[in-house]
């Protein structure tokens, strides 16, 4: 594992502060540790790994910087070149305070400290992660929530609002962590002490724009430059590996990634031997049109056995989405080759309109247009008041929308989220109720969806997931398996340009009717297979649910930790139960999915004694 562990503040003195940190490091998962600066005001140490980590101590500054930042600023990109980025961002600090991460982009987590005074940021994608804790006036900080968990001010006490919030959203979104007392930065956020004086502060925000009149031709120039530029960034002597998963942005990606490596590029691509789970069909395709050297393993139930420990160990928060099993798989696979670099497509359908719900929603808010009579005095009298509207099927699928429409966004994205499915009552107990609030994780999808200055619905669910299920899922997923792979990951489709082009592209690019990515599909034509280019959307799921029935050592160990998390006062013995039935005789895909939340969060407590 990569990354650090420290604290600044002069409450947070301590005698054995090597000690400390030796702790705090340990509860990351790093195996060794090394010192940057232990001083009266603060102290950090480091662990290197597949990213880089830069420091810097002099005098009573301190700096560490963990990632690829991409200077903005010309003179600080040459002064990094020369002197790196820990010792840039330092002086620079000291120069310009907080405006220098202004000038900041690509993908990083820092720290930078000077006397009692401290700062801490990540990227605006959050593709690294840095949690953190205000105690006794002073800031204890590191690149993994357990770290600062383990700081002896700080504490292991489990936050049982985030492990509802687990349940909701699959993992913990930020700011909160498992955790109680620490937090984790959002993307684009810094934390700053001086003094007594705090701030928590977000320094960059995403420009939407609804109208574009630029040309057809023009844009797709402008596209393709930037995508061949934001891939050449990470290109040098040392060859990379790709993810090819067969769709859009993994096909892109490996396909520049093939023209400007000088050898053949290698990917690394997922199967599975279960009926609509498969895509390999489309990885040949894209293999054949680049001219990539494929390299295909196909999942098996055993696999996934061993990956759960690995996910448990990597992850420094319960983590439930299962595809970071191939994910992982790729990795390693990839990394058994040799390659401890690779491209991944991951952000596309965040900042060009790909994912499927977009076209959808707009379907609802058709109805929100409409004259508030024609709604009220005309629609829905016809849709509820009919005799018999139950039993005429035109009339049923009308009341159906109606009800939809009438719930606004982003609340309607999550009509159908597990937890709406049954009281939950039926699912927890009452004493883990009455420590939670049941609204909060819609609380926060509705300040995150309302906080951006387009006025359009797509940007705002683009940059409600560019948030939720970029940062917070897709990001996590990607960059701690490969970590645990041996393998650095970089995501061409963030790189600042880029995004930066794509939110002035107006709303009607992105999803046009019920075309999602229109743009960028038209725009890649000729470059992508037309068989690519019109694939119905599939994700990188597993078939873990029926597995988990049909592979006895799976099976065996999902069954041994429901009965575990089922004694730890928070779930209903009683549902669960009813859970392994339902999981059984009735849809073993959609029930596997809480059985999978369920085991891997106990499986994730049992690897730290929890």
């Amino acid at each position: 594992m990569t990354g650090f562990v420290g604290w600044c503040g002069t409450g947070l003195h301590s005698d054995r502060a090597n000690e400390v940190l030796a702790d705090m490091g340990k509860a990351a998962g790093f195996e060794t540790i090394t010192a940057v600066a232990v001083e009266p005001h603060f102290a950090v140490a480091v662990r290197q790994g597949v990213y880089p980590v830069s420091h810097y101590a002099a005098a009573g500054l301190c700096a560490v910087v963990m990632g690829r930042p991409q200077w903005l600023d010309a003179a600080l990109a040459a002064e990094a070149s020369h002197s790196g980025a820990a010792s840039t961002l330092a002086q620079a600090w000291r120069r310009e305070g907080k405006n220098v991460l202004k000038k900041l982009a690509g993908n990083f987590s820092l720290v930078v400290m000077d006397g009692d005074r401290v700062m801490a940021a990540i990227d605006p994608f959050g593709i690294h992660a840095l949690s953190y804790a205000q105690i006794n006036g002073g800031l204890v900080f590191s690149s993994h929530s357990g770290a600062v968990a383990a700081h002896p001010l700080v504490g292991q006490a489990l936050d049982p609002q985030a492990l509802f919030n687990f349940f909701y959203f699959h993992t913990i979104p930020s700011p909160q962590t498992v955790f109680k007392k620490v937090a984790k930065l959002q993307p684009a956020q810094y934390v700053a002490l001086d003094g007594a004086q705090a701030s928590l502060e977000f320094y960059h925000r995403h420009r939407y724009s609804d109208e574009n009149h630029a040309s057809f031709e023009d844009k797709k120039h402008d596209l393709h430059r930037l995508m061949e530029q934001s891939v050449a960034r990470h290109v040098d002597a040392t060859p990379s590996a790709a993810f090819l998963s067969g769709g859009l942005d993994s096909s892109t990606v490996a396909g520049y990634l093939a023209r400007l490596q000088k050898n053949t590029t290698d990917t690394y691509s997922i199967g599975f031997e279960h009926q609509g789970f498969d895509e390999m069909e489309y990885v040949r395709i894209a293999a054949k049109h680049f001219s990539l050297r494929s390299h295909e393993y196909y999942l098996q139930p055993q696999d996934i056995v061993e990956a759960i420990p690995v996910i448990a160990k990597a992850y420094d928060e319960p983590f439930a989405n299962n595809s970071a099993i191939p994910t992982y798989y790729c990795a390693k696979k990839a990394r058994e080759d040799g390659f401890t670099r690779m491209f991944a497509g991951d952000g596309g359908d965040e900042i060009f309109g790909g994912n499927a719900r977009y076209a959808k929603q707009m379907l609802f808010e058709h109805y929100a247009a409409l004259p508030a009579w024609m709604r009220h005095g005309l629609v829905e009298p016809l849709a509820f008041s009919f005799p018999f509207a139950q039993h005429l099927m035109p009339l049923r699928k009308l009341q159906s929308y109606i009800q939809q429409a009438n719930v606004p966004l982003p609340d309607r994205l999550e009509t159908y989220n597990f937890l709406h499915r049954q009281p939950l009552s039926e699912l927890f107990e009452a004493g883990f109720l009455a420590n939670i609030d049941a609204s909060a994780p819609i609380e926060e999808l509705r300040k995150t969806y309302s906080d951006t200055d387009s006025t359009h619905p797509i940007n705002h669910m683009l940059h409600l997931d560019m948030k939720f299920t970029l940062a917070d899922n897709d990001l996590r997923k990607v960059t701690r398996m490969g970590e645990a792979a041996g393998v650095e990951v970089v995501f061409p489709m963030l790189d600042h340009d880029l995004v930066e082009f794509s939110c002035k592209l107006p709303p009607s690019d992105k999803v046009r009717g019920q075309q999602l990515r229109w743009f960028y599909k038209k725009a890649l034509g000729g470059f992508l297979p037309d068989s690519i280019i019109n694939k119905s959307k599939h994700g990188f799921g597993l078939p873990f649910g029926p597995w988990a029935l049909s592979h006895p050592p799976l099976k065996e160990l999902v069954y041994d930790r429901l009965e575990a998390i089922s004694k730890r006062g928070w779930i209903r013995p009683a549902y669960i139960q009813n859970l392994k039935k339902m999981h059984a005789e009735v849809h073993p895909v959609y029930y596997g999915t809480m059985v999978w939340n369920l085991v891997i969060l106990e499986e994730w407590l049992q690897a730290r004694h929890l």
